[in-house]
């Protein structure tokens, strides 16, 4: 018989898969958590912490935001470079990820997008004065946009920056104030790992186990969804090949359905050693890897969440930069919040439980403590409620 997965067990193996089953207290190893998620994705906005600071203080809340920039740049146990996004990984991962250097080039190659980069006689110039000069950003060259300035149009140097970053002839040296510095990728990763030599099948079955690992169940789709580094065909060969530990199963969707997926062999086990998730409200960030996957935040949780950053304000149905806030393994509502650090302030701008969700008193006593503590996180002193937000 094909074993089955309930969805209360579904929903609380995932949550502590990702490392948002217990209590984010403790030791603090940064390190280890990067490492147990698989990456971690970067992104500009500092609404309140940016996504990654975020992301790594909901595993642990003893994390402090300068952390992760010693790991890249001092310490150089990490690295940068693209999943589904531009994400930081392990750096004893990079070995895996030589064949997505190639992928990004030939995805780039196809693109009109990067066709008024420099040429490679420019690009060669800029590795000429990195190795000369040391790690670069942006800033350090003045080549303009020609013609018309649209909303995504970069600059000849920038795209060509990107472009040999993609294609891992250079790497992230290290941040300032969250500008990239680009350095030559044999000064900045280890040589016994830039010059391994690892077949394509070899990093395809790595990425597929280690994707599964972390998922503790999943589609195919899952599978390939989670690291976006391989395609549809590989997936499914690698399914097929029955050296492969895994086991097939079915696990219960929200509205009821059961739906064929697989599992690591040890999936029973996993399942008898899972302990029962805490009572503790989580302001998740809207890129935490949890949710990130939508089609399978729907199917498991029922949560229908889109972050509407893009969306023009009077179309949006909730806010700019709202949070799911979920409270053991249920999503309970979702707030939207803004640290005001300058003025050390927490703004809360709307809130919105979910349908057929009470807030009673204790539930809102949980949201009271998580606001606090990401006020720690980032400064503030204070909580303000906007008139029009209905507070919980």
């Amino acid at each position: 018989m094909v074993f089955k997965i309930n969805n209360r067990d579904g929903r609380r193996l995932w949550l502590h898969s990702q490392g948002l089953g217990s209590a984010p207290t403790g030791a603090l190893d940064v390190l280890a958590i990067i490492r147990d998620l698989g990456f971690v994705q970067l992104d500009t906005i500092r609404n309140v912490s940016r996504a990654h600071h975020h992301i790594l203080w909901s595993r642990n809340q003893n994390y402090r935001e300068p952390m992760l920039d010693k790991l890249l740049g001092k310490e150089r146990l990490v690295f940068e470079h693209y999943t589904h996004d531009a994400s930081v990984l392990p750096m004893e991962f990079y070995p895996m990820w030589k064949r997505q250097f190639r992928r990004m080039k030939e995805r780039i190659d196809r693109r009109n997008y990067y066709s008024t980069m420099l040429d490679e006689e420019g690009r060669k110039a800029i590795k000429t004065r990195i190795a000369k000069e040391g790690p670069l950003s942006t800033q350090a060259f003045d080549t303009k946009v020609a013609g018309k300035k649209e909303m995504w149009s970069r600059p000849p140097h920038k795209l060509a920056l990107d472009y040999m970053w993609y294609a891992g002839e250079l790497s992230t040296s290290h941040r300032k104030d969250f500008r990239k510095f680009y350095g030559l990728s044999r000064d900045v990763i280890p040589d016994e790992l830039r010059t391994s030599d690892l077949s394509d099948q070899h990093q395809i079955d790595w990425l597929c186990n280690a994707a599964l690992d972390r998922l503790a169940f999943g589609t195919l789709g899952d599978i390939r969804r989670f690291w976006e580094a391989t395609e549809v065909g590989e997936v499914k060969a690698w399914a097929e090949d029955a050296d492969n530990e895994m086991v097939s199963i079915e696990f219960q969707a929200k509205d009821g359905s059961w739906v064929e997926a697989f599992a690591p062999f040890d999936i029973e086990q996993r399942i008898a050693n899972m302990p029962d998730p805490i009572n503790r409200m989580r302001l998740l960030n809207p890129f935490d890897p949890a949710i990130r996957d939508r089609t399978r935040l729907t199917r498991l949780f029922g949560f229908d969440y889109r972050i509407e950053i893009f969306v023009p304000a009077a179309k949006r149905i909730w806010g700019y930069y709202v949070y799911p806030l979920l409270e053991g393994d249920r999503f309970v509502g979702r707030i939207e919040v803004k640290a005001n650090r300058k003025a050390g302030i927490l703004d809360i701008i709307g809130f919105w439980p979910e349908p057929g969700v009470k807030w009673t008193a204790k539930r809102r006593e949980r949201l009271d403590a998580e606001l606090k503590r990401l006020m720690r996180l980032v400064g503030a002193g204070d909580v303000v409620w906007a008139d029009n937000a209905e507070r919980a």
